[in-house]
């Protein structure tokens, strides 16, 4: 129940915000074709590329907010001193960053992928690939939010951290739109899954560090 009711405040928090990611996503897929033309075949090449990037930029957007305010706040202290351990802290942020971004992500992937004239086979595709993948964008986005809370300018810092550790999910997520197919989207689940399974300790040793 503690759990519940983390994720339950967690979500409450980033409600508003949580808009903003998928707004973004949704621009980046409008202009896109302005960019590189409007040649139906060069657009269903590099269009799924195209929203892979997007989708992890979305998942950066948050990460600012995400620890740093509770940080502030004594949040995390008052947590601790109640008895819940910051790695149950960092699991409960992980549930709530991926239900306020991903499922409305996968939603905003359908008028994109119309936009960027992406076929039927490619969206199954790519919904699969967000499917796998954003759980891994949401543990590394945790992670690294932990890990800059307490710095100044953490927004910047965040991401020069995160975007390296995301290269291996925008690999395998653009990849499984190609030929690699179903090889690509079990290295997608594999790294997706280490991410998930890894966030949790690392986020919750930087929270201690952080507050002591």
């Amino acid at each position: 129940m503690t759990l519940l009711r983390l994720i339950r405040r967690d979500l409450g928090a980033g409600a508003r915000a949580a808009l903003l990611p998928i707004a973004f996503f949704l621009l980046v897929a409008t202009l896109f074709p302005f960019a590189v033309g409007p040649d139906a075949a060069l657009l269903a090449r590099g269009g799924g590329g195209a929203l892979w990037m997007a989708a992890l930029l979305a998942a950066l957007l948050p990460v600012e907010r995400l620890i740093a305010p509770d940080l502030e706040a004594g949040v995390i202290d008052q947590l601790a001193v109640r008895g819940i351990g910051e790695e149950l802290v960092a699991v409960a942020k992980l549930a709530a960053l991926w239900l306020s971004f991903a499922p409305a992500l996968m939603v905003a992937a359908l008028p994109a992928a119309a936009l960027l004239r992406l076929g039927g086979a490619t969206l199954a595709r790519l919904e699969a690939g967000l499917a796998l993948g954003t759980p891994g964008l949401a543990a590394l986005g945790v992670a690294v939010a932990a890990l800059t809370g307490s710095l100044r300018g953490a927004g910047a810092v965040a991401g020069l951290v995160m975007l390296p550790l995301a290269v291996p999910l925008l690999i395998f997520g653009a990849g499984a739109l190609g030929g690699a197919g179903a090889g690509a989207l079990k290295l997608l689940a594999a790294t997706s899954l280490l991410y998930v399974a890894g966030a949790p300790f690392v986020a919750g040793a930087a929270l201690r560090a952080a507050r002591s």
